[in-house]
This record gives C-alpha cells, sequence and structure tokens, in this order.
C-alpha cells in the first residue's frame, strides 16, 4: 500500500509546475507543494539506486546515488549565483556537507540498526572530506576580514578550485578501483534491469531538479514570513530540501537493512559537495555576474570539521550502532544552533 501512495504521488511533481506557471500560486503554496513533492521523488531515487546496486555493488551504488542526487544541489546553486546570492550559495554547502555527515548518517544508523560498514572506503573519503576543509582555509581566513567576495578572494579561489578538483578526480577512481576489486554481485531475479535503473535515476534527478528550484524561488519570501535569516534558511532549509532525494534514498534502504550502500550515500555525497559540486560552482561563477569566492565563515568552517570528526569516530569501527546515529543527530541540531546564533 505504501509503495503505491508513494508511486501515486510522484503526479506532485506537474501540479508544482502547474500551481507555479499556470496559476501564480504564493510563495507559502509552492514551499508547501514542492516539499511535499520531493517526497517521492526522494523514494524514487533511493529505489532506483539500490535496483542499480544490485549488478554494481554497494560502493559504487552509492556513488551513483550521491553524484544524482548532487547533481540538484549544483543546479539550485548556479541559479542562486545568477541571482547574486553568494552568501545563501556558501550557506547551502556547508549545510550540505553537515546535514550528510550528521542528520543522513545518523538517521540511517538509526533507520538501520547494527550493520557493517566499509570501513575502507569511508575513511578514505572522510580523510578525503578533512583535507578538504583544511584546503578551504586558504581564501577563508582572508576573508574573515572585509568583504568575503571581493575579486582578490577570486584570484585565491580559482587555484583551490582547481586543486579541489583534482583530489576529487583522484579520490574517486581510486575508492572506484577499491570496489571493483572487492565487490563481486549477482543481481536478484526481481531486480529492475541496469539500464531501467539508470533512466529512473535520470528522471528523477531532472524532476528533482525543477521541483528544487521552485522551492528555492519560494523560500526566501517564506523564510521571511516567519522570520528566518538568510543564512539560516540556506545551512539548513535550503541544504535539507536541495539534498532531499539522497537523504530519503540513505534512510529507506538503510530500513531495508543495506547499512553498507546508506552509509556509502551520506558519506559520498557529503564528499561531493566538499571536493566537486563547491569548486565546479565556483569556477561555472566566472561566467555570471557575480562571483563565488570560497571563502566561508569561521562558523562554516567549524562545524564542517567538526562533522568529520565525528563521522570518523563513529565509522572507524566498520560498524553502524543506533546509539550512534542518535548521537550524529544531536551533534546535527547543535549545528543549527550555531546557524540560528550565528
Amino acid at each position: 500500500m505504501a509503495r503505491r501512495i508513494l508511486w501515486a504521488s510522484l503526479v506532485l511533481t506537474p501540479v508544482v509546475l502547474v500551481a507555479r506557471f499556470a496559476f501564480d500560486a504564493g510563495a507559502t503554496t509552492l514551499f508547501l507543494l514542492s516539499a511535499a513533492a520531493l517526497i517521492p521523488l526522494a523514494w524514487l531515487i533511493g529505489e532506483a539506486t539500490e535496483h542499480a546496486a544490485e549488478y554494481t555493488g554497494p560502493g559504487i551504488g552509492g556513488f551513483l546515488n550521491a553524484s544524482f542526487g548532487n547533481a540538484p544541489e549544483l543546479i539550485i546553486a548556479l541559479f542562486a549565483i545568477a541571482d547574486g546570492l553568494p552568501l545563501v550559495v556558501r550557506g547551502s554547502i556547508t549545510g550540505s556537507v553537515v546535514s550528510n555527515l550528521l542528520l543522513v548518517l545518523g538517521a540511517a544508523m538509526i533507520a538501520g540498526g547494527r550493520g557493517r560498514l566499509d570501513a575502507r572506503s569511508i575513511t578514505l573519503q572522510v580523510g578525503g572530506l578533512g583535507a578538504a576543509v583544511a584546503l578551504l582555509l586558504v581564501p577563508s581566513i582572508p576573508g574573515w576580514h572585509g568583504s568575503p567576495n571581493r575579486h582578490t578572494l577570486m584570484l585565491v579561489t580559482i587555484p583551490v578550485a582547481l586543486a579541489l578538483l583534482g583530489f576529487y578526480l583522484f579520490l574517486t577512481i581510486k575508492n572506484l578501483r577499491i570496489h571493483h576489486e572487492r565487490e563481486r554481485v549477482e543481481a536478484a531475479p526481481h531486480a529492475w534491469s541496469f539500464r531501467a535503473a539508470l533512466v529512473a535515476l535520470a528522471i528523477a534527478t531532472v524532476a528533482t531538479a525543477i521541483v528544487s528550484e521552485t522551492l528555492v524561488h519560494s523560500l526566501t519570501d517564506f523564510g521571511h514570513a516567519v522570520g528566518l535569516s538568510e543564512f539560516f534558511i540556506a545551512a539548513v532549509i535550503v541544504a535539507i530540501v536541495g539534498n532531499a532525494a539522497e537523504h530519503g534514498g540513505a534512510i529507506v534502504i538503510a530500513r531495508r537493512g543495506n547499512t553498507t550502500l546508506a552509509t556509502e550515500i551520506a558519506i559520498t555525497s557529503s564528499l561531493q559537495v566538499a571536493v566537486f559540486v563547491a569548486p565546479a560552482v565556483a569556477l561555472l561563477s566566472l561566467l555570471f555576474e557575480h562571483n563565488l569566492t570560497l571563502a566561508f565563515r569561521p562558523v562554516e568552517i567549524a562545524t564542517m570539521a567538526g562533522a568529520t570528526a565525528v563521522a570518523w569516530i563513529v565509522t572507524r569501527d566498520g560498524w553502524s550502532k543506533r546509539w550512534e546515529g542518535f548521537l550524529l543527530v544531536v551533534c546535527y541540531l547543535g549545528a543549527v544552533a550555531a546557524y540560528w546564533f550565528s
């Protein structure tokens, strides 16, 4: 019954488009409709990823999910840059890294309970994430004094962005080789074909990008109506909603007992945001009137570094435990409080 409801709920995506373009619905209506539409899309991405992982194994399956799931994040960031909102973009990048490491990973551990993790893969990725946060200090520290959007910081951002993209390529190749060598899988009889799973992922990703873009355009007015700051909206609401597909997908997969794939999704997604989405948006912003420097605020650097450290502590033994999941969620609430008071 639940699956039938989720399949039927996919109709909410065209409903959002009709409400926006045909009826010119208000910001609150669009926000609520878009948020509701992301729920079945999250389920579909999780479903398609799990079927694709029947052929690739959990490691490569997690990479596929993170890659498709982060496409809307990249698109949303470019829309925000075009609108001249670099603070929103940096806040959403920070919130994405932190929410994936703490909220999504924690929720997946709670949903899945005790289960095995791929410690070698996670250690490589968490270590890479820590190195990326350290590299972001190069443009960030000068940005703590004066405007973080000044041209000189953009000149510092360009080589840092190129280094991050090269680092991402290295980590991706190394991690995929690890999984290719270790994971030998045979698809279950009930699994979708690999092509069908990829097509479903692609369609769901495009739909998620459209719905997320609509939701982001309604977020500012909605946030002002309820009295939230622009930074808080970006770091918490935009980050969670922009990654709703991965969030929901990881939890659904964990509930089915596949904690290895669920944790791979959360960790890989955080890594991709830090070492691919952030530098890619920074470099692409050179094509726009407004540029994006990678000069993050102290609270942003601190929460990304802290989330990375906590995630490494709870995953280094190669096991998922429910109490560790609750610990991660509590740490996320602490980060949200820091964003609120900052």
